[in-house]
């Protein structure tokens, strides 16, 4: 049963769009010039969707773009709010249960990230294949219970990533991914901490997205566009005007591989993964 405000939003995007998508994609800093490429573009601002909240984050555009990718119907969030703005965290992941509600059952998430892993550099892409999160919140708090996270990022999916990936040309790095839950950057003693716990990357979001949209059946894949060293690891100081200039010069590789993911998740979600 859905909760009546991801109703009220459902319809609303409905009555602009009545297409479901097969597949949803939340675009992270400096990474939402993605949703202009898709064919048939239909663009619905954040402030039309009631309960939808809007970003004030520089790098998030606040629409939600549907469209196609090749033959894949593609919903996507251009931008996410996030814990470190204020918001709780119902609405943190309020944009992925309403994909969820919109009919995709496979939703990929990427992000701007700190590297820590030794073979990451800024402009890498890192396919998430686990997670940790330290943001001291979980979206399933008051119910549902108990969800099995053992496969939180779906292997099939990562899979077509990977084959996204060598056909576009393109290396892809995997690791795991550390969710705080900002505003601030990390010290360099919490960099050593989350190295030493096995994290290979940092960020401010997808864990909470990650963690609803499993606990409501739906498969997902995520990716990292590594966008700066973690703090203490290249004596700079870390600034998010630098971040989004990163996502940007990288955003050509970065769409080349997603919209190959894209239409290889359509392939998973229609039952018939294409190679």
């Amino acid at each position: 049963m859905l909760d009546s405000r991801v109703e009220d939003a459902v319809s609303a995007v409905r009555a602009k769009t009545p297409l479901p998508p097969e597949v949803g994609v939340v675009l992270g800093s400096g990474l939402g010039s993605f949703a202009d490429s898709l064919g048939g573009l239909v663009k619905v601002p954040y402030a039309e969707v009631p309960h939808l909240r809007t970003t004030s984050v520089a790098g998030h555009a606040g629409t939600l773009c549907v469209g196609d990718v090749g033959g894949t119907r593609v919903a996507c969030l251009s931008g996410r709010v996030h814990l470190y703005e204020g918001y709780p965290v119902d609405d943190v992941v309020f944009g992925c249960r309403l994909l969820a509600a919109l009919g995709c059952p496979v939703v990929l998430l990427t992000n701007a990230a700190g590297g820590i892993g030794e073979h990451l550099r800024p402009g890498s892409l890192m396919l998430i294949v686990d997670h940790l999160n330290l943001t001291g919140k979980n979206p399933l708090t008051g119910g549902p219970h108990f969800v099995d996270l053992t496969r939180a990022y779906d292997e099939s999916v990562a899979e077509a990533a990977r084959g996204a990936a060598k056909d576009a040309g393109l290396p892809l790095a995997e690791g795991v991914y550390a969710g705080l839950s900002g505003p601030s950057y990390e010290t360099p003693a919490e960099i050593r901490m989350l190295r030493t716990l096995g994290a290979h990357a940092v960020g401010m979001s997808t864990v909470m997205e990650t963690i609803a949209l499993r606990a409501l059946g739906v498969r997902v894949g995520a990716m990292s566009c590594i966008t700066n060293l973690a703090a203490g690891m290249s004596g700079a100081a870390l600034d998010h005007a630098d971040v989004q200039a990163t996502a940007r010069a990288a955003a050509s590789a970065f769409q080349a591989v997603l919209a190959r993911w894209v239409e290889r998740a359509g392939g998973i979600a229609r039952g018939t993964a294409r190679g």
